[in-house]
Parts: C-alpha cells; structure tokens; sequence
C-alpha cells in the first residue's frame, strides 16, 4: 500500500528528474570526463592526458588572474546585492502613498535581459558622450572612463550587476518578509519595542531561511557572469573584469580547446561548492 501512495508523487516528479538528469547531470559528468582527455590536431585524435589539461589551467596566469577578478568580485557584489535588496524589501513593505508605482519602477531591471542592460550601460558608460558623464560634469567632476580604465571597470560592472540583480532578490525578501506572523510585531510595539530591536530581534531571525537561500542563489549566479565581459569589456582593461566563465568560453569557442575549458569548468563548480558551502555553514546554523 505504500508504494501505492508513492505512486502518484512520483509519477509527477519522474519528468522534472529526467529534465534534471539529461539537463544538468549528464552534461556535468561529460564535462568531468573531457577534462581528462586532450585532441591532438596533427594526429586528430583525442586521448587521455590524466591531470594535464588541471595543470594547464591552474599554471597559466591569464587563467589565475580570472580566478582573482571572479573572486573579488564576488566578495564584493554578494554582500552589496543581498544589503540593499534586503533593504529595498523593506521599503517595499511599507504601506505609503506612492508605493504602487515604487514597486512597479523595482521591476524595471527585472523584465529587461542582462543583454540589454549591459547595451544600455555601455552607452550611459561612454567616456565621451555618455549620460553619465554629462551627470558628473554638472557637478564640476571630469570625464570618467568607467569601463576603458583599469582602476573603474571592475566597478562599474559591480554596479551594472547590482543595478540588474537587487530588485529580483527583493521579490524573495519580500515573500519571506510577508510570511513573518504580525503577532511577532504586535507583541513587540506592546513591549515597546522599537523599528532597530525589531529589525534586529525579529524580523532578521525570522528571515534566516530566505537570507541563506538568497545569498546562496546570488553567489552561484555572480560566479557564472559572463555577459557583461562578453559584450562591454572583453575581459578588460588588462584583464581586470576577465571572469572565469569568460576565460572558459575563450578557451572552448575562440581557441577551440574543449578539454582545457572542461577543466576549468570542473575547477569553476570546485571553488563555486566551496564558498557555497562556507556561505551554508556561516549562514544555516540550527532553526531556533
């Protein structure tokens, strides 16, 4: 009788697993492979080459530098994306005159394509005729070259992924914000508390599920950019916005190098579980 019940869950789960499966774990698994085999073009054959195409990878330093850019740039847009979505989720819960057309104007970034916005920013962007610059010479500051300098680039692509990224990630805090029981607050403006030690003694602790699904979803998705390297700054000035994802798609579709990049891929999700897992562990802790 029990696998009667299972039946019927089972029968609904079967094609998201098989999706899951043919999707994600096979092209996983065929990636793990072809990072041990390498194709000779002289003798156009492809053969096993154990741990080479690893040490390729982690002793080129085009290849290292992309893991210091990805990494910066994940310590720093992490922290900042899940900040101020976490606090425009709270500006959004307030109940003010305006707040209808507030949340509509939060969605702006969402229903436009990371593609798109990066056209768009790359024009605002424009060291000469940009809309940006026009901004900052009203206030008597020069021309920037936000994406051409070396010292700007890694910069303005934080605050082209922020700009695209924070108000998705609301939604979340949003929902999570709303399942909050009101007799938590209620008790709380009895007990005089006030807006900081509510923020802090209630609203923060009952978010911990939603903090550490966001934060962990923000990660994998800052460690998969690549389009604003592909279409603003090819990986520059001097490498400085060279992302690994960038580098692996070089490697796989410019060089054709379909092993190395393979590697690299493997590499990728290493270090990509590893601050996941520090995230899960800093973050998760036991349900109070």
């Amino acid at each position: 009788m029990r696998w009667k019940r299972m039946a019927a869950p089972l029968l609904f789960l079967t094609p998201a697993m098989l999706g899951i499966i043919v999707f994600k774990m096979v092209p996983i698994l065929q990636g793990v492979i072809d990072s041990f085999f390498q194709y000779s073009f002289i003798n156009q054959k492809t053969y096993f080459s154990g741990f080479q195409n690893y040490i390729d990878a982690l002793t080129d330093p085009i290849f290292l530098n992309s893991i210091k850019v990805t990494m910066i740039f994940n310590i720093i847009v992490n922290p900042l994306q899940v900040l101020i979505s976490f606090g425009l989720g709270l500006l959004l819960m307030i109940r003010i005159k305006g707040q209808t057309t507030f949340r509509t104007i939060h969605l702006i970034p969402i229903t436009v394509s990371f593609t798109v916005a990066c056209i768009l920013w790359g024009v605002l962007m424009n060291p000469e005729q940009g809309l940006l610059n026009s901004v900052l010479n009203l206030f008597g500051i020069p021309n920037q070259q936000f994406l051409f300098d070396k010292a700007q680039a890694l910069p303005s692509v934080i605050g082209i992924a922020t700009w695209k990224g924070v108000g998705y990630w609301a939604l979340f805090f949003i929902s999570g914000l709303e399942e909050i029981p009101s007799q938590l607050y209620e008790a709380a403006a009895i007990d005089g508390s006030g807006p900081w030690n509510t923020l802090i003694h209630i609203t923060i602790p009952q978010m911990k599920r939603t903090v550490l699904f966001v934060v962990v979803s923000d990660t994998i998705s800052n460690f998969l950019l690549f389009v604003p390297a592909y279409i603003l700054t090819n990986g520059g000035p001097e490498g400085s916005t060279d992302f690994m994802m960038f580098e692996i798609f070089k490697n796989a579709y410019t060089y054709s190098n379909v092993n190395l990049a393979s590697s690299m891929i493997v590499l990728l999700l290493v270090i990509m579980l590893a601050v996941v897992g520090i995230e899960s562990m800093l973050l998760g802790g036991r349900d109070e």
